[in-house]
């Protein structure tokens, strides 16, 4: 892949003449007229040589047309300043992409948390259009659910429209992956965005029957990896590969949960003023704005790989590295049985006899509990510290669902929910992981893959947990799932650390072959 002209900012001591004076030339002598444009101060006849390389280095360029001395072997001093000073831009290049800066702020931003990720000017376009897409699907998903059950009456068929969410992720997460690398990013969001838009247009029109709005449901969740991966992709792009793309990765995670807690309230709202096809109208104004925030904040970029290969062939080729699929188990097991209590908080609310209001607690308590965790690793934990905590955290990520076993009061149970929740701080340190294991030329595909991995075993995890809750007691089951799942979590991590000691420099000799690959 080309590589961008903003990710690698040139030195400027790469375009500058060399300079006429060796590093070790002794001063001139005094005796001999300087010119009457330069006027530097004197140099004493016992100046020390290094004075006079030091002086060389920090005054203006002698004139270029004062013969150089026939013997020049060492580099020039006065161009080994101004390289050393352009290595910090080099470093700092990624947060300097969005305009927002100057370069070589990198130190002083990274040490203000997610406050330097807002301070990059393309992230922060990326940031809302986030807002405006996630409200889309938010309300979209509510107002199309009661629609459906509006013009049939059936719960089964209303169900199923939240079913449709999750289970196409795995097909266009397979088929479609290639296409985050072989197409440029902006293109592929901005394109995704307008998909998702028509989509939720033709739900509004009247002659629409059912069968056509669980068609265009479908449509737009297939897409949806695509997208998810593109921007995760991007990001890597806009913010760099280190702490700045864990914080901004962070940032999106937190708007999501927070949408778990906000946005159904929104849109019922909104249902109590327009009626489900308004509601829809609505949402297909946000996929247009964040369409068109995306258009205009980001930059254009190349594609990743230009030819490449596509559908299964090239899924196997990301997956032929041992250190990716681990990493993909360690992000794809611990969701499958974090959402068990999820799936069953109506069943336990019933079994234990709750009000209403309780039930709402219960849903609330694992994404308060997600959101405090990320915000205190990405405020007060160093990247250091984030990678050490990655398999403790995952690996004790269900183990609060043991206290389910007696069958616990709701505030118990709350207490459960959020500390398993919390534990999902360990995404932080994962998400460097996976970018730096990740060859850039395969970095769309694969986390494409990963979102539609994270989705589809969501929807498997519900399911399994709905089908278990048939035969057993709800507090078992959740309970149980603290066991199995601690169990299949410890298994990954073993895997994981079997790539190179868990940590983010694993397995290099894997990446490497799977670069040549």
């Amino acid at each position: 892949m080309p590589e961008n002209d903003l990710r690698t900012p040139t030195p400027a001591a790469a375009h500058r003449p060399a300079r006429a004076f060796p590093a070790t030339a002794p001063a001139p002598p005094t005796d001999r007229p300087a010119p009457p444009a330069v006027a530097p101060p004197p140099v004493g006849d016992s100046a020390p040589a290094a004075a006079a390389a030091a002086a060389a280095a920090a005054a203006p360029a002698p004139p270029t047309d004062r013969p150089a001395p026939p013997a020049v072997a060492p580099p020039p001093v006065g161009d080994s300043a101004p390289a050393a000073a352009a290595a910090p831009a080099r470093d700092s290049g990624p947060v300097g992409q969005g305009a927002s800066g100057p370069a070589g702020s990198a130190p002083a931003l990274a040490s203000s948390g997610y406050r330097a990720v807002f301070a990059v000017r393309e992230f922060r376009f990326v940031f809302v259009a986030h807002l405006f897409s996630l409200l889309g699907i938010v309300v979209s998903e509510l107002a199309l659910t009661v629609l459906v059950y509006d013009m049939t009456r059936s719960p089964l068929l209303s169900s199923l429209t939240f079913a449709l969410g999750f289970l196409p992720y795995l097909l266009g997460g397979t088929l479609l992956a290639g296409l985050a690398d072989r197409l440029p990013p902006r293109r592929i969001l901005v394109v995704c965005d307008l998909v998702c838009a028509g989509c939720v247009a033709l739900m509004t029109a009247p002659a629409t029957p059912v069968a056509a709005l669980l068609a265009l449901r479908c449509a737009i969740a297939v897409v949806s990896p695509v997208f998810q991966g593109t921007r995760m992709a991007t990001l890597a792009d806009i913010l760099g590969e280190g702490d700045l793309f864990v914080l901004g990765r962070s940032l999106l995670r937190i708007v999501s949960q927070s949408a778990l807690l906000t946005g159904f309230a929104a849109g019922g709202l909104l249902l109590t003023v327009v009626p489900p096809r308004g509601a829809l109208a609505v949402t297909t104004a946000t996929f247009l704005v964040s369409a068109l925030l995306l258009r205009i904040g980001t930059a254009r970029r190349p594609a990743r790989a230009g030819g490449g290969t596509g559908g299964l062939s090239g899924t196997r080729a990301v997956l032929r590295n041992r250190r990716v699929r681990a990493l993909m188990l360690m992000f794809w097991v611990p969701p499958l049985f974090a959402v068990v209590p999820e799936a069953l908080a109506a069943p336990y609310a019933d079994e234990i006899g709750v009000s209403t209001a309780a039930l709402g607690l219960l849903m609330c308590a694992l994404p308060v509990g997600t959101i405090a965790g990320e915000l205190f690793a990405g405020s007060f934990l160093s990247a250091a510290t984030r990678s050490r905590i990655v398999l403790p955290l995952a690996v004790a990520g269900v183990l609060p669902y043991l206290l389910y076993g007696p069958r616990p009061g709701v505030a118990l149970a709350a207490v459960a929910l959020f500390l398993a929740g919390a534990t999902g701080a360990y995404t932080l340190g994962l998400d460097a992981w996976f970018v730096e294991a990740v060859p850039e030329e395969q970095r769309g595909r694969a986390m494409t893959l990963m979102s539609a991995g994270m989705m589809t075993v969501q929807g498997v995890g519900m399911a399994g947990a709905g089908v278990a809750a048939e035969f057993a007691p709800v507090h078992t089951v959740v309970a149980g799932t603290g066991v199995v799942g601690t169990l299949c979590l410890l298994a990954a991590a073993v895997e994981l650390r079997a790539t190179g000691g868990g940590g983010p420099r694993g397995d290099r000799a894997g990446d490497r072959k799977a670069r040549r690959g």
